[in-house]
């Protein structure tokens, strides 16, 4: 059986944002103009998410150098998060004398309907994993809130007998249904907010902001379906 590594609730570490964690004003940052009015703060700037990045680079190393890994890139959500995260390990496996050999997947999953999760989860790409028997897996997701689409995506990767399962999550939201499965490596646990950027998307909207935000009610309204 695969080792499903995935810490329990409270021991996945992380950057914490408090509940009462007002964000940054948008007028300190540069930002699209056409979101104007979209967005009520800068939870986590660019700068930020790159430099805890580049300390989940170093941890992954840490426990897994010299080990072969196929990274599972989470989509759409996780694809920058994973292109930057791979980038770091990738530099320090240059200037180390520990590597990782890596190979890259891409799935996909869709769970939400504009701001709210629904309870059919759909994995494409992930038909056949067969080529995941025996080898460790990092699987790079960008955001948990209620664990559930995290535990029936290692439920389906685990069927296919990988040798060992690690999860990289940027984003742990606590919510109130929050499950035990949550990541072994946490960017940031943040408050129960709606956030976009940094390839999180509003129905398919703000991907292209490098700032983490919360969207405002009128952005929900103005990109609601």
């Amino acid at each position: 059986m695969a080792d499903l590594a995935v810490q329990p609730k409270g021991g996945s570490g992380g950057i914490v944002i408090t509940d009462d964690w007002p964000g940054y004003s948008l007028d300190l940052f540069s930002y699209p103009a056409h979101y104007s009015g979209d967005l009520d703060c800068v939870i986590i700037p660019h700068g930020v998410i790159m430099d805890r990045t580049e300390r989940l680079a170093r941890n992954i190393m840490d426990d897994l150098g010299d080990h072969d890994i196929v990274v599972l890139c989470v989509l759409k959500g996780g694809y920058q998060f994973c292109a930057d995260l791979v980038d770091r390990i990738k530099a320090l496996s240059r200037n180390s004398n520990r590597t990782i050999p890596m190979r890259v997947h891409f799935i996909r999953l869709k769970s939400y309907l504009n701001d709210q999760s629904t309870e059919d989860l759909n994995i494409l790409g992930a038909e056949d994993l067969s080529f995941l028997a025996g080898k460790n897996v990092l699987i790079v997701e960008a955001i948990v809130d209620t664990g559930k689409t995290l535990k029936a995506l290692l439920k389906h990767v685990e069927a296919f007998r990988p040798k060992m399962i690690k999860v990289a999550g940027l984003l742990v939201k606590r919510v109130p249904y929050n499950s035990t499965c949550l990541p072994d490596y946490v960017g940031f646990e943040i408050p129960d907010r709606f956030v976009v950027g940094y390839a999180l998307d509003y129905n398919e909207y703000f991907r292209d902001l490098n700032h983490i935000c919360v969207i405002s009610e009128s952005g929900k309204m103005k990109y609601k379906i």
